[in-house]
């Protein structure tokens, strides 16, 4: 009994796993009129729909359906009797392993015999379309549209993957693989309204900008004053020297006359702040005093003479 029970509800979980996937593969775009779109492998020009995997988990669609024959909406018809009236999605083709946000898509009015993304479901041109996707099992539908009575080469697809608003594409926009997109001629208020209907978006990028220019400006004002201030600073050091007794030392050295004193000064004239300055009077007032001959004077010659001691007179009696 416990294994029957634990058969059931694994057979449960798997089903409801399996269903929940095949809810995530949704009919994306079709074109019924086609003239100048879309080429299958042999050249030829046919209907076709792109299903699109609205979901970052991969899903295998083999086995599903896709049928245009509203008959297979009578709830009284039996699977069998349902699937009759389907195009089966054939297994053995590596791209019905479909990944997240991927696309694919399927040609109509055709043979599988063409090749395996070729299928029989019916299309008139020109004329309004219902088409559906059922699950594996020929009973549950999946997704379904009604397509309206498309112009030659005009598609009736989602404004966006897997949204529930759909669109008449023109030739120009007709997206089939790819990811749609709405039309070409739809202006940048229309796309920003469409896109973000409360603004919260044009809020956030507004704010985003205004943070960003009071950043700069907060930078750019900062490292101004930091200028603006050494300047000041340099300036007031270069008016200090300039206040030093120079004038009378110009006038000495052009004579070839300058003095020890002017000679300090004119060294700490050349210093470009109050610290350098000091080292050059230091060097300046050493200079002087060697000048001045304050040190001592000293030879490196040393002069030793004999002295005679009683000692000696002894010595020379011995």
């Amino acid at each position: 009994m416990k294994k029957i029970l634990l058969t059931l509800a694994v057979s449960i979980a798997s089903t409801t796993m399996f269903a929940q996937g095949a809810k995530n593969i949704k009919i994306n775009e079709v074109l019924t009129n086609n003239t100048a779109s879309l080429q299958d492998g042999l050249g030829q020009r046919l209907p076709w729909v792109e299903l699109a995997n609205t979901s970052y988990s991969t899903y295998n669609v083999r086995g599903m359906f896709i049928t245009t024959n509203k008959k297979a909406l009578d709830k009284n018809l039996s699977a069998p009797e349902r699937i009759a009236l389907m195009s089966p999605i054939p297994s053995g083709e590596e791209r019905t392993q479909m990944s997240g946000r991927q696309h694919l898509v399927f040609f109509l009015n055709s043979s599988p015999s063409n090749s395996s993304l070729h299928l029989t479901a019916k299309v008139n041109a020109g004329e309004p379309l219902w088409i559906a996707l059922y699950d594996g099992n020929g009973i549950d539908l999946i997704d379904s549209v009604s397509v309206p009575a498309l112009d030659e080469n005009k598609s009736y697809a989602r404004i966006k993957d897997g949204a529930l608003k759909w669109d008449i594409k023109p030739a120009e926009a007709v997206t089939p693989g790819i990811g749609n997109y709405i039309e070409i001629n739809e202006s940048k208020i229309d796309k920003l309204k469409r896109e973000d209907p409360h603004g919260f978006g044009i809020t956030v990028l507004s704010m985003g900008i205004v943070f960003a220019c009071l950043a700069l400006l907060y930078v750019f004002f900062t490292l101004f004053g930091r200028y603006v201030i050494a300047a000041k600073k340099e300036k007031k050091a270069r008016q200090k020297i300039s206040e030093y007794p120079t004038v009378a030392i110009k006038e000495n050295k052009t004579a070839g006359e300058a003095t020890p004193d002017e000679t300090a000064i004119a060294v700490a004239a050349l210093a470009l702040n109050e610290e350098m300055a000091t080292y050059a009077a230091v060097i300046a007032l050493a200079l002087r005093q060697y000048q001045d001959d304050v040190h001592d004077v000293e030879s490196d010659i040393i002069t030793i003479k004999p002295h005679e001691t009683l000692w000696h007179n002894t010595f020379n009696n011995l």
